[in-house]
This record gives structure tokens, sequence and C-alpha cells, in this order.
């Protein structure tokens, strides 16, 4: 057998600014209990997201529809890929249920890829951002979408429910997207960002992982990009590996870092830049949307 010091480490050894907390609170117990019952998946466990004990001790969530098997292979991302089985038409109802159980007043819903199907499963978003319009009239809804392979006729049945907010992650830099995400394309990522802003009260958001072989400027020039696009929030945070088959880290920022990103940000002119080595798509998306309540639109 070979000697335990000689095998590969999955990741480097995490900076103090990497480290959380074990979940396990009582809220956090609650909520997963309730996800369980309503058959629900979040992104919160299918992505590991290492905010999940925050995030559920505040009594917040990103739900994830259409499934927990995704069409595509993504090198950073732990969701399961493979061929996803059937279609679920009662999900919407039972995210809107648990919506107004939990009595949120922000909700988040995001999905895998769905290429299996013709809209890639724009109508099961526009019947959940209905359904919780129906049930929880107070509640705000951002979608987190994917690119619906380019399918215009796909993003405007989701526009056409009237999300509060509707975010597209861009993900990676232009030389490192291709490598990253083999079956996305990062213009038609920015051209999506673009047909969303040419709809009236939406508010665009995107996010970027850095830490997979990026440059510091190639980071500020895809945040140049997301603006022409009429991209009004982004996103920043350090990409973590999930297993073995993953991509490598290339290197973990500072905090330092990710303040410098953040002010570059602002300077193009995002009125709100959630720039942190935790911070991910969904981190206190309430309060990105409130800082983009006086978005001219």
């Amino acid at each position: 057998m070979q000697p335990l010091s000689n095998q590969p480490a999955l990741r480097p050894r995490l900076p103090e600014w990497l480290k959380v907390k074990m979940p396990g609170g009582p809220r956090y117990i609650e909520l997963k209990e309730l996800m369980r019952h309503r058959q629900l998946h979040t992104v919160c466990e299918e992505a590991h997201c290492p905010n999940i004990g925050e995030c559920w001790e505040r009594g917040t969530a990103t739900f994830m529809v259409l499934g927990d098997i995704c069409t595509r292979r993504c090198h950073y991302c732990a969701v399961t890929t493979g061929r996803p089985a059937g279609l679920d038409l009662q999900e919407p109802a039972r995210v809107a249920d648990t919506v107004r159980q939990m009595g949120l007043r922000y909700c988040v819903i995001t999905s895998v890829n769905r290429d299996d199907l013709p809209d890639g499963g724009a109508f099961i978003f526009a019947a959940c951002i209905r359904q919780v319009r129906d049930k929880a009239p107070g509640c705000k809804v951002e979608v987190l979408v994917p690119d619906f392979a380019g399918s215009r006729s796909a993003l405007a049945k989701v526009l056409d429910a009237c999300p509060d907010v509707l975010n597209h992650n861009i993900e990676s830099v232009r030389r490192v997207f291709p490598r990253v995400r083999p079956k996305g394309d990062y213009q038609l990522s920015l051209d999506l960002l673009a047909q969303v802003k040419a709809a009236p009260g939406v508010v665009t958001k995107s996010g970027i992982i850095v830490g997979m072989g990026e440059s510091r400027d190639e980071v500020v020039e895809t945040m140049s990009d997301l603006r022409a696009a009429g991209c009004d929030l982004l996103t920043i945070g350090q990409y973590l590996r999930p297993s073995a088959k993953h991509l490598p880290i290339d290197r973990f920022y500072t905090p330092q870092e990710f303040d410098e990103l953040r002010e570059a940000g602002l300077a193009l002119g995002f009125s709100h830049v959630a720039s942190g080595p935790l911070v991910r798509s969904s981190y206190h998306a309430d309060e990105q949307h409130e800082a983009a309540a006086t978005i001219r639109v």
C-alpha cells in the first residue's frame, strides 16, 4: 500500500478565513426536515455550500427544482451528472407551500441543467414564480437560471412570470471558461443577461468563482463584460474543490484581494458587489436586492 503521505491531497490546507463551523443548529435541523418532508432539493446541500449553516439558521435557502441530476458536467460543480428521470409537475406547488410555511420574504429558486427538455425546464421556473406569488404574495422571487442552450423563447417564459431578480452565473473568465464549463459558452451567457436587461422591471445578477486558473486582470475584464451586458448585481467567491474528480484549486485569494475586487466592481458601476472567500451566488441575496431597489429599470 502506498504511504498516506504520498497520496495527492484533495485540496491544500484551508486558510483560516475559509474555515466555518459545522451546521447543526435548531433552525438548520428544522429546515432540513421540512425539505425532506416536502421532497425538495436545495443547492445548498447538492453543491456543498460552505454557508449552509449560517443561511439555514437565518431561515433562508435556495430551492433547486427540476430534480437533482444535471445533464452537464461542469468541472467545478458537485451536483450529480447523469440522465434525469421524468419531471415533477407538482414541484412548483410544493416550493410555494414551503415558502409560505417558512414565512419567507425573499426566496431563490435555481435548477440543474435539463438539456433533455425542449425548453430546458423554463416552464417549471415560471410555474414556481407564479405559485409563490399566489401563495406568498409578500415574498420577492429571485431565479438563478441555466443558459437554456441559448433559447430566447425559453428565457422569455421565465421573464413573462416577472421574477424580481434574474441571476445567471458566468462563473469564470473567457479564457478559462471552456475548460471549466465545456457545454456552456461565455458569449451566450453574456447575451442571455443582455436579453434579460431588455425586459422591463427585472434586476440582473451574475457570479464569478475565482481560484480556477484565471488572473486578476481577467476577472476585472469579465466584470467589465458583465457591465456591458447590463448586469446590476455581482457575487465573487472562492472556488473550493468538491472532490478529486474536479478541477484542482489554482490558488486562494486573500480577503484583501476580495475587497479590492469589490471596489473594482463598484467602480465599474455595479449597484452591489458581494465579494468574499465564502460568498456564493445566493449568499444574502435579499440584501443584494435591497441594494438594487434604486436601479432605474
